[in-house]
């Protein structure tokens, strides 16, 4: 009697998830690939920023390995070209960049999470469940209905956010921070327990990620991103949402 292949029996599996990585380094594609599929999930790989834009479509991954250094085109772009597209895939950046401003770059064009390497598989394989179980959250969310604050609305149904009637742009993290921030409107929320709910895990995290969220959200929904009406900074522990329902 012939044996299925874990990989078939992997394709019939309802949940499995399918990671598409990214990186010019066929070792870390390896060891990524290697490190995901032990835990049951569906993996390709792209060596090339081109290469990479045509698996997003072909492939549909459920979450994405970015590498910022590639051979034909920057990280940052492929990551740029990715959010053009419309897909709001969680995109997590793998990358040998420690300067801050690279981190703050990539979150700002729309990545969601930033690994340095050398990581640790644990950690990795963590961020990875953190987003997909986010995401599947976010499929099965049967919430409410909206939240109105003064010219915002947040309807956590379509996950869909306006401000003065016209719709705002966000990607999955911003939106969830939103979400959470004005869910626990009027309360001080720490960093820690802002990661630990939106971001999903408890690792400590390199850089100021909470903070370029925030400052991402401000610009996109305050009238004044320097004098914020919503999303106010609690010095030394995290922010509070503060805004009067009509």
């Amino acid at each position: 009697m012939a044996t299925q292949s874990s990989a078939e029996t992997g394709r019939g599996l309802n949940s499995q998830r399918r990671v598409l990585v990214i990186d010019d380094d066929a070792m870390i594609r390896k060891t990524v690939r290697m490190t995901c599929e032990r835990e049951g999930y569906s993996v390709q790989e792209a060596e090339m920023g081109a290469e990479a834009l045509a698996r997003v479509e072909s492939f549909r991954p459920d979450l994405i390995l970015l590498d910022l250094m590639l051979p034909d085109v920057s990280g940052f772009d492929v990551c740029r070209d990715i959010r053009r597209m419309g897909s709001r895939v969680p995109i997590i950046i793998l990358s040998a960049k420690t300067e801050e401003i690279d981190v703050v770059v990539g979150l700002e064009i729309g990545a969601d999470d930033y690994i340095v390497k050398p990581f640790r598989p644990r950690e990795l394989l963590a961020r990875i469940a953190a987003h997909l179980r986010k995401a599947r959250s976010e499929e099965d969310h049967d919430g409410d209905g909206r939240m109105v604050f003064r010219d915002l609305i947040i309807d956590t149904n379509e996950r869909r956010v306006f401000r003065n009637d016209e719709e705002v742009s966000l990607t999955h993290t911003e939106f969830d921070l939103l979400a959470f921030l004005a869910s626990n409107a009027g309360k001080v929320l720490s960093r820690e327990k802002i990661l630990n709910s939106v971001w999903g895990y408890e690792f400590p995290i390199e850089t100021r990620v909470i903070d370029v969220h925030v400052r991402n959200l401000r610009r996109k929904i305050e009238a004044e991103p320097s004098r914020p009406l919503y999303i106010l900074a609690v010095p030394g522990i995290g922010y509070r949402f503060t805004a009067t329902k009509p």
